[in-house]
């Protein structure tokens, strides 16, 4: 089961960088598995030589379970809202081009068009500004987290929370579309954020009706 886990959260990697989100040795991915473990990227490897096994299985608490090489610097963040979110089950981190502008710009990206009310249903927060490689970043994210389930993180990237691995890839690529539709947007003089109760209606349509049924 793990091995074909290791499998997923590899490939969702690859999937990352084929959009563009990630770049190098950048970013991360994450799954919780059973309640009580994680699958994390290990730390500083190139994607041109990233391959399943060596994923990092880790506890809630960061004792490595199995691994080689040394999960990401990033692990404290992810086991930080795993332990505190019971919702989330996978998290993406990405230094993708245009939420990198909103995060050095310093500014949350409002609700300007149907696509982000359609996905997000709230505007993209932004957080205070922590380190790297602590809970900082984890304790910054859950104070300004709405229903979107991502966060530009201040002076550095975004993190996108998923009730699963799909949903957590989905969101990291649909943030990037509308951070850089938004960027040009704002660029121009008076452009407004959708009203409230439309953004509310279209995310619930979204949300409940939009798809193939299961």
């Amino acid at each position: 089961m793990l091995e074909n886990l290791k499998k997923e959260v590899h490939r969702a990697h690859l999937v990352l960088e084929k959009y563009n989100l990630v770049a190098y040795t950048s970013g991360n991915v994450s799954i919780r598995v059973d309640n009580n473990k994680v699958i994390i990227k290990p730390s500083g490897v190139p994607y041109d030589r990233f391959k399943p096994e060596d994923l990092v299985i880790v506890d809630l608490e960061g004792n490595k379970i199995e691994g080689d090489l040394k999960p990401s610097i990033d692990t404290a963040t992810h086991l930080y809202l795993y332990r505190n979110l019971d919702w989330v089950n996978s998290i993406i981190h990405t230094h993708s081009t245009f939420i990198m502008v909103f995060a050095m710009m310093e500014r949350s990206i409002p609700v300007l068009c149907t696509a982000h009310a359609d996905v997000f249903g709230d505007e993209i927060p932004l957080t205070e500004y922590a380190s790297v490689g602590s809970e900082a970043i984890g304790k910054a994210t859950i104070k300004v987290l709405n229903k979107s389930g991502v966060v530009i993180l201040r002076k550095h990237g975004a993190l996108i929370l998923g009730k699963s691995l799909e949903d957590a890839i989905k969101k990291a690529i649909f943030a990037e579309e509308v951070a850089k539709a938004s960027y040009f947007a704002l660029a121009m003089e008076n452009v407004k954020p959708l009203p409230s109760e439309e953004v509310r209606k279209l995310y619930n349509q979204y949300h409940t009706r939009y798809g193939q049924s299961k």
